[in-house]
């Protein structure tokens, strides 16, 4: 017997059934660089890649993005082990790291591109997507009613290189340091039993 051939076989299957085991997420909730950098922290997630959803052209440049003419969305597409991480709860982290109450927008960033969106990929993203907001609304954690999306995926588009793992790599830029910083520590001390280790 060739273990070589049985090894290798092994670890195909094993790659595969990792694959399919995973589920995606596709989020807006304003600048994805922060995005980005809370749900590359939160266990289950095996990775996040920043891009653009929701728009009527092709393969759009960041700079067609921010000019509000292409219908687009800053996005996170999420790439997580529902086993270990389930959809409703990645929602509730969401929920606490952006404001679902602001209509296209998040702070001083203004536009459609940065509004609050689900992109559902499945009937039962879509219904626990539903779900989630009823809970936090009942909830009564905001005081103004919650405009989130929750829309049909359709397409992603990934953004250009530089803006992936824009905050790891660029943690002194002014706009990291005063806005994704405080929302990544708020994250980490909110939800620390659910970090990477």
């Amino acid at each position: 017997m060739d273990w070589n051939k049985v090894c290798g076989r092994v670890d195909l299957l094993f790659s595969l059934c990792f694959i399919l085991n995973m589920e995606t997420a596709t989020l807006a909730a304003g600048c994805f660089w922060c995005v980005e950098a809370v749900f590359d922290d939160l266990k289950g997630v095996e990775d996040v890649v920043s891009g653009y959803s929701g728009g009527h052209t092709d393969n759009p440049t960041y700079q067609e993005v921010c000019s509000e003419t292409t219908g687009h969305a800053e996005v996170v597409q999420i790439t997580f082990d529902p086993n270990e991480l389930s959809f409703a709860d990645l929602l509730r982290v969401y929920f606490t790291v952006h404001d679902p109450t602001q209509m296209n927008r998040q702070g001083n960033d203004i536009g459609t591109s940065y509004r609050s969106a689900i992109f559902y990929h499945s009937d039962e993203q879509k219904r626990v997507a539903e779900e989630v907001i009823k809970e936090i609304t009942d909830e009564g954690i905001y005081d103004k009613p919650i405009v989130t999306e929750v829309t049909k995926f359709d397409k992603f588009w990934p953004a250009e290189n530089y803006h992936q793992e824009y905050f790891a790599n660029n943690p002194n830029q002014p706009y990291c340091a005063a806005v994704v910083a405080p929302k990544v520590a708020k994250f980490r001390q909110k939800f620390a039993s659910r970090l990477k280790k």
